[in-house]
């Protein structure tokens, strides 16, 4: 059998999609990539005119495609910069020819053996192979742009590179307290990302925007409003809970907060899912230099960004929100449009209600004036990967929708034990989420030719229960909070794994000595030998 005529599709040609088409290209395969919109890129495509990377372009980078000559290491590009090197990249490697633009995939079925004894198999996919023994395949549901009808298309393999911000997740109201009584315009921070750049900024100038959240997409959006519109309109950020937020220009020593990060010594301090109990009692020894390290941070962060006199200093200490990745970047000046007045600060203990004119704190029952009110309030993660299937069972194994968990149950982060040749690209976040994208592209190229073997379902489900139990201790050390399926806190870590599977050594600082393997930050260029 010529797997290499096997038939392989990719959902997404955002960041994961264009890495997976790229690998599964090097190996020989001629995978078809379905791409809703009309460009290459996701969210990059679509997002804010003052957006930028919220990580140095030396970390979001591609390990075999550097960024174009005159792009600084710790420069942080702006969102069109983004794009134009993601194209880039498609163009280089032969990826924009496999991309079928405006074609939505609508549903995913597999049609094979019947789901009872999929179940009972013992190895994935009924032997352990990508493509199983050749009985089953996914058809694809695909409705193509300028067409009410729909096509369906059959593949031996599917590749779901969909992401997580694609389904808004917006607060509910009790009746006659909802955005039906205001008479200004509600929408959701992802409708208002997606907007034309001429639009948005009609839409909020000279306008009172109420912005609701303080993560990174909402304080975005909010020091947008007042660059607008100054102190004579004042964007107001209502908040629920402060986030650690740092200033990209702040080093400490000399050293970037994110290069210390990345660093295996500090991966050392944090317990690792499925580590042995060597690492356990080492990390557990040095969990008090981890603690002083980043309260050493926190009052540096203190000291020179003004958050106690703003009222945004976070109830989490910076230690936990570190193991929950509930942190981000400021825009650049964003307490100097406080300071002028451009940029109003709310805190709101309890929910919040809609009135004609606005806005009303219920804790406090304060009223805030706006024109136009922007929901920053996150994504649905899970509800866009849920739905590509068509099976009731498989949507429950691949995101059970229990509030509790903390991971996908997903092996390497990629395939689940009991749905057969299938493979998710790009779900787990990181601190620079290039790059671990694209190492599990490589991981998935591999699968695909028959370079990676798998250990039996069993064994596959006992590592995905490690992953969980790691997540439910970093959920607990993140004072309750934890972003799901982040491996920010062990990123080289989890690449170590792909790399043994790979058969490659996850050891990448050859030649380098011993010192840089612990105390160098590991990148994206570390890995550009695996092929």
């Amino acid at each position: 059998m010529d797997v290499k005529k096997k038939r392989v599709a990719i959902v997404g040609a955002g960041p994961s999609g264009l890495a997976a088409c790229k690998h599964a290209l090097a190996k020989g395969f001629r995978p078809v990539v379905f791409e809703s919109s009309a460009a290459v890129s996701g969210v990059w495509a679509r997002t804010l005119s003052s957006t930028r990377l919220q990580t140095p372009a030396s970390t979001f980078r591609f390990s075999d495609f550097p960024w174009p000559a005159g792009t600084a290491p710790d420069e942080f590009p702006r969102h069109d910069h983004v794009a134009a090197y993601m194209a880039a990249y498609a163009r280089r490697f032969g990826v924009l020819e496999r991309v079928r633009f405006g074609s939505r995939v609508l549903a995913a079925e597999y049609a094979g053996p019947p789901e009872l004894e999929v179940a009972a198999w013992e190895r994935w996919s009924g032997n352990g192979e990508a493509f199983g023994d050749g009985s089953g395949e996914w058809r694809l549901t695909v409705q193509h742009a300028g067409s009410e009808g729909t096509q369906t298309y059959e593949f031996d393999f599917l590749v779901l590179c969909v992401g997580r911000y694609g389904v808004p997740k917006v607060p509910k109201f009790p009746e006659g307290r909802g955005p039906e009584v205001f008479q200004g315009q509600v929408l959701h921070s992802m409708d208002y990302s997606r907007m034309t750049h001429a639009d948005a900024d009609e839409l909020i100038s000279g306008k009172r925007v109420d912005v609701v959240g303080s993560g990174k997409s909402g304080i975005d959006i909010v020091a947008q409003c007042a660059e607008a519109n100054g102190s004579k309109h004042p964007c107001t950020m209502i908040y629920r809970s402060a986030q650690w937020m740092v200033d990209t220009k702040l080093i400490w020593g000399g050293v970037s907060f994110g290069k210390l990060a990345m660093t295996r010594l500090a991966e050392l301090m944090v317990h690792k899912p499925g580590e042995g109990f060597l690492l356990f009692l080492l990390a557990t020894m040095l969990t008090p230099l981890r603690w002083l390290t980043a309260t050493l941070a926190e009052a540096y962060l203190k000291m020179n960004v003004p958050l106690k006199k703003h009222g945004t200093v976070p109830e989490c200490s910076f230690s936990q929100s570190i193991l929950g990745w509930r942190l981000g970047t400021l825009p650049d000046g964003f307490y100097d449009m406080v300071n002028e007045g451009s940029v109003q600060i709310k805190r709101c203990d309890d929910s919040f209600s809609f009135c004609a004119d606005g806005l009303v704190l219920d804790g406090a029952g304060e009223r805030v004036g706006g024109d136009v009110v922007i929901l920053a309030t996150g994504f649905d993660a899970d509800r866009l990967l849920r739905g590509v299937f068509v099976s009731p069972r498989f949507r429950e194994l691949v995101a059970s929708g229990d509030p509790s968990d903390t991971m996908l149950p997903l092996y390497r982060q990629c395939v689940h034990p009991r749905i057969p040749q299938m493979a998710v690209v790009g779900y787990a976040e990181s601190a620079a989420s290039i790059y671990p994208y694209e190492m599990m592209a490589k991981w998935v190229a591999h699968l695909l030719d028959g370079a990676v073997r798998l250990p039996g379902v069993a064994d596959m489900e006992r590592s995905v229960a490690e992953w969980e139990r790691w997540g439910r201790w970093a959920k607990r050390g993140g004072g309750g909070f934890f972003l799901k399926s982040c491996i920010a806190t062990v990123t080289t870590w989890y690449h170590d794994q792909l790399c043994r599977d790979m058969g490659y050594s996850p050891r990448r600082k050859k030649g380098a000595g011993l010192a840089a393997e612990w105390l160098q930050p590991y990148g994206p260029t570390d890995y550009a030998g695996i092929q």
